[in-house]
């Protein structure tokens, strides 16, 4: 367990998706969100405080959270003065970004000089089974979408909070860095060895009750070159009975690769029913989650609107509105 509250730490992050994991912590953890961090070329803003080192370390902040995910995870040399001195002051630092603070030698001579702890999230804690296809107890949504960062942990968040005010049994499960660091616990699906990935997600989604429902964080997009094979491990090791599609509807094309657009929701519909349908018939689409974050309000319900004539499906913005009809359409 992660000492609390934290320090988020931006870095040099280039822009507000590239601080998708602090502003997660931010968002779903806000109690433990003590202040911020950012280097002077920092383009992301979490809208809290402001503090050095020290004066996070005064007002209560006993973890630094490395809250930057960038393209490829890497750890920037302009962070290393900054994070000795966290540790050098008594901050134990969590990392979810594939360059691990354990193969830092300057790291890890601090932190043992100064007895605090370093949590690389992203490193699997578990020996997971290959993965079987085979049918478990219980119920299991997976959130999949056109692109990578369009919402598909916040929609599934959303619905846990939903369908427990509703009283339907329901649990997210994170599968990667900023869910593990909102939840304490999860599986780090992007640095599982390719042969277990399905595996770990069966490990993760085991046998429930009957009526209970597994909210399972999506990863990546099957029409995302770079991260396609994460979604795959998800769909087939999470044998979801529903899948909510998640959209980004302002975006010109896929994160990270200009030259490659994004699909349209039916495309996604009709192509994630057929991969999920090879462990599990009876899947069935269920609800359209809406990233809506860049439209007024009058925008964001002519387009919700549009899209749910057009799909015949519940269509919201979760986070904006609420995830009750996702809920409901379970």
């Amino acid at each position: 367990m992660l000492k609390t509250p934290y320090l988020l730490f931006l870095g040099d992050a280039p822009d507000q998706l590239a601080a998708k994991t602090a502003q997660g912590v931010r968002d779903w953890r806000p109690e433990f969100a003590l202040g911020q961090m950012r280097l002077a070329n920092c383009k992301a803003d979490l809208g809290l405080d402001e503090m050095d080192i020290a004066q996070a370390w005064e007002a209560g902040a006993r973890t630094l959270v490395i809250g930057a995910a960038n393209r490829g995870g890497v750890m920037s040399d302009d962070w290393m003065p900054i994070l000795i001195e966290a540790l050098e002051k008594g901050m134990d630092i969590a990392s979810g970004l594939h360059d691990r603070l354990q193969d830092r030698p300057e790291i890890v001579a601090a932190a043992k000089a100064s007895d605090t702890r370093l949590i690389d999230v992203r490193t699997p804690q578990n020996k997971y089974p290959i993965g079987n296809g085979a049918a478990r107890k219980g119920k299991r949504c997976l959130a999949v979408g056109t692109d990578c960062s369009v919402g598909k942990m916040y929609t599934a968040l959303a619905m846990e909070k939903a369908m427990r005010e509703a009283g339907m049994k329901a649990t997210f499960r994170a599968t990667g860095q900023t869910g593990i660091l909102i939840t304490g616990s999860g599986v780090p699906l992007d640095a599982v060895v390719a042969d277990f990935m399905a595996g770990s997600i069966e490990w993760l989604t085991p046998d429930n009750d009957d009526d209970h429902w597994d909210l399972i964080e999506g990863q990546g997009s099957l029409f995302h070159p770079s991260f396609s094979g994460v979604t795959m491990a998800l769909i087939h090791g999470g044998r979801p009975d529903a899948l909510v599609l998640c959209h980004e509807p302002t975006r010109t094309h896929m994160r990270g690769l200009p030259h490659y657009k994004l699909p349209t929701l039916e495309a996604l519909r009709d192509l994630s029913l057929e991969t999920a349908r090879i462990v599990n018939p009876d899947v069935r689409v269920t609800g359209v989650s809406v990233n809506t974050a860049a439209m007024s309000e009058d925008e964001a319900k002519a387009y919700l609107t549009k899209v749910e004539d057009r799909m015949g499906l519940p269509t919201v913005d979760p986070y904006r509105h609420g995830a009750a009809r996702l809920a409901e359409a379970l």
